[in-house]
C-alpha cells in the first residue's frame, strides 16, 4: 500500500525475480480494469521471471484501492503513475520501465516524461489519445452532457462517469507530448484489436521519434487473454529493454565466485543481501519492522532452510537406495531462544540457548519400524551434524590492505 498526493491509500502488487532485480517497471492496467487483470498480472509474472521487478497497482477508486471513481479521470491516472514511483523509489529503487495496457497505455506515454529515472516506454493495445474512451461509452455520453453523470456497469460492479471525466479526455496531450518523449519506445498492438484498433498503433509510432520499435501480436485479443500472448510480449518485452535498463552488477557482482564459496553483497547501503554461489544468485532480508525491505528471507530463516533442504535431500537418498515407498517430504522448522535451564538435555545451564526445532512429514505406504528409522536417518544430515558438532570460525576483515584474523569456537 501506498499513499496518491490527495492522502487516498492505493494498493500494488511487486513482483519480484528470484534473483536480485536487474530493474524495476511500473504496469499500469486499462480503462476500468485492476491490478490483477490478466494482461498485467501474466505479463508482470513473466517479466518477474526473467530478472525485472514489476508494481502493478489499482488507480485511484478501482479494485483494491481507496477514492472513488467518479472522482477520477485520465489527468489522475498519470499522478497516480508518479505518485506510484515515487513509493517505489523510497522503498525499492526508482522505475527504470514503464507499461501501460489500453488507456494505462496513454498513461504511462504522459507520465514517462516526468520521470527522468524512466529509460525506456512500452505500450499494450494503447489508444493513441486517451479521448478514444469516449467513443467507446458513446451510448451514454449524451446522458452525461444533459445530466452531469452517468452510471455504468463493467465487471460486475457499478462506475459512476462525471462530465469531468469526459472534459479531462479531449486534449491531443500525446500527439503534444510524444514528439519530446526522449525515451526509446516500444508499441504492441494486435491487428485483430476490436476494442482499439491497429491504426492507432500507426499513429503512435508516426508521432513518436526514434528510437521506437513495433511489434504485432498476430491474434491477440485486447485483453491479452490467451497466456501465450501475455509471455510473447513479456519475452519481447524484455529482450528490447535490455538494451536500455541499467544492469545493476557491479564490478565485484561480475567477478566469478569460486567453487566452494558464497559472497554475500551488501545492496545500496541497506539490509538487503545479494548472495551468490558459483552458479545462483538470491537476495537475504529483514522485515520491514527491523529497517529492512522484506525482499529475501531473513538469515535465521536461511539456517533453517539449509537444515531443513538437507534433512528432506538426506532422506530422499535414503528412501531410494532402499526402495522404500516414499511419496513425499515435508520438513516444518522453527527457531527460538529458551532459558537454558528449561532443557534437560543441554550441558548449559545458565543464560539462553537457541533451539531449533524440526518436524518431519512423510507420506507413503511405510511401517512403523521404517517411519522411526527415516527419523534416525534425519539426524544423519550432514547441516544437522555440522550444527551440532563443535564448531569453529575464522573470520578476517580488511582495510586499506591489512588484515585483521580472529578464530571464534
Amino acid at each position: 500500500d501506498f499513499s496518491n498526493r490527495n492522502g487516498q491509500t492505493l494498493t500494488g502488487r511487486l513482483e519480484l525475480p528470484t534473483r536480485k532485480p536487474e530493474a524495476y517497471a511500473i504496469f499500469a492496467h486499462c480503462f476500468t480494469c485492476s491490478k490483477n487483470v490478466k494482461a498485467a498480472s501474466q505479463v508482470s509474472r513473466e517479466l518477474a521471471k526473467l530478472g525485472v521487478a514489476v508494481l502493478r497497482f489499482d488507480f485511484t477508486g478501482l479494485g483494491n484501492s481507496e477514492g472513488d471513481f467518479a472522482n477520477s479521470n485520465f489527468s489522475s491516472n498519470v499522478t497516480d503513475l508518479l505518485d506510484a514511483a515515487a513509493a517505489l523509489r523510497e522503498r525499492h529503487e526508482s522505475p527504470s520501465l514503464l507499461i501501460g495496457h489500453s488507456l494505462g497505455g496513454a498513461a504511462v506515454l504522459m507520465a514517462a516524461g516526468e520521470l527522468e529515472s524512466v529509460r525506456a516506454v512500452a505500450t499494450i493495445e494503447a489508444p493513441s489519445e486517451p479521448a478514444h474512451i469516449e467513443r467507446l461509452i458513446s451510448s451514454t455520453t449524451a446522458q452525461i452532457h444533459d445530466d452531469g453523470s452517468v452510471t455504468i456497469q463493467l465487471g460486475g460492479r457499478d462506475l459512476k462517469i462525471e462530465k469531468h471525466f469526459i472534459d479531462d479526455l479531449k486534449t491531443d496531450r500525446i500527439a503534444n507530448s510524444l514528439p519530446t518523449l526522449g525515451k526509446p519506445l516500444m508499441i504492441f498492438h494486435s491487428p485483430n484489436d476490436s476494442i482499439v484498433s491497429i491504426d492507432h498503433a500507426r499513429r503512435l509510432y508516426e508521432t513518436a521519434k526514434h528510437p521506437k520499435s513495433f511489434v504485432s501480436i498476430d491474434g491477440a485479443d485486447h485483453m491479452l487473454s490467451d497466456p501465450d500472448d501475455a509471455r510473447f510480449v513479456a519475452v519481447t518485452l524484455a529482450a528490447w529493454a535490455s538494451r536500455y535498463l541499467p544492469h545493476r552488477k557491479d564490478a565485484t557482482n561480475a567477478k566469478a565466485v569460486a567453487d566452494g564459496v558464497v559472497e554475500v553483497h551488501e545492496q545500496n547501503a541497506s539490509l538487503t543481501q545479494l548472495i551468490r554461489t558459483p552458479t545462483h544468485e538470491f537476495q537475504a532480508d529483514e522485515p520491514i519492522s527491523v529497517g529492512g525491505k522484506d525482499i529475501g528471507p531473513n538469515p535465521y530463516q536461511l539456517l533453517l532452510a539449509s537444515l531443513g533442504a538437507c534433512t528432506s535431500m538426506t532422506l530422499r537418498m535414503y528412501a531410494n537406495r532402499k526402495q522404500w515407498s516414499v511419496d513425499s517430504i515435508l520438513v516444518r522448522l522453527q527457531h527460538s531462544r529458551i532459558h537454558a535451564e528449561d532443557c534437560e538435555s543441554c550441558e548449559t545451564t545458565e543464560g539462553r540457548i537457541d533451539r531449533n526445532e524440526k518436524e518431519i512429514i512423510v507420506t507413503g505406504e511405510l511401517d512403523d519400524a521404517q517411519v522411526t528409522r527415516l527419523g534416525e536417518i534425519a539426524d544423519r544430515c550432514p547441516v544437522h551434524r555440522t550444527l551440532m558438532n563443535e564448531k569453529q570460525i575464522q573470520s578476517r576483515i580488511r582495510r586499506s590492505g591489512t588484515v585483521a584474523s580472529t578464530t571464534l569456537d
